[in-house]
């Protein structure tokens, strides 16, 4: 094993950041992002989440909650228009789906839980389920 630190090139740099977005990205508009990025946020009674999904319709967005795991799932689909008058030579299609999941510290209270998707954020208020503070005893048998 080499203890020489290894030396590369400013063209090896250069294309291995070029090319493989350059083989894989669509013809037009944005390539489907990797993860979905997102900030977290926890106040005294419920998580603040602020979601990027830019161009997605908010038809396409799926929010899924199961205790403490919270889902966000999005459909991303990218047409060209064509005009009634145009004969379409080419069309260029690009559909694509987007998930992430995470688990919060706490369950969330599903039926307290809102979302509102305005300029590509989603933003979620997911409140804490609280507890009865009474610990629920089990009968033995």
């Amino acid at each position: 094993m080499s203890m020489l630190p290894a030396r590369h090139s400013l063209f090896d740099e250069f294309f291995r950041d070029f090319t493989p977005g350059f083989l894989v990205k669509p013809l037009h508009g944005d390539a489907l992002p990797s993860q979905i990025k997102m900030d977290v946020k926890e106040t005294g009674e419920a998580y603040q989440v602020e979601a990027e999904l830019p161009g997605v319709g908010k038809e396409d967005i799926h929010v899924e909650i199961d205790g403490a795991l919270v889902t966000i799932k999005a459909e991303i689909k990218q047409f060209d228009q064509q005009g009634k008058d145009e004969r379409s030579l080419r069309s260029e299609r690009y559909y694509g789906l987007v998930s992430r999941s995470f688990q919060l510290p706490q369950e969330i209270d599903r039926d307290a839980a809102g979302a509102k998707y305005e300029n590509g954020v989603l933003s979620l208020t997911l409140p804490k389920r609280r507890n009865s503070g009474v610990g629920q005893r089990l009968r033995i048998e």
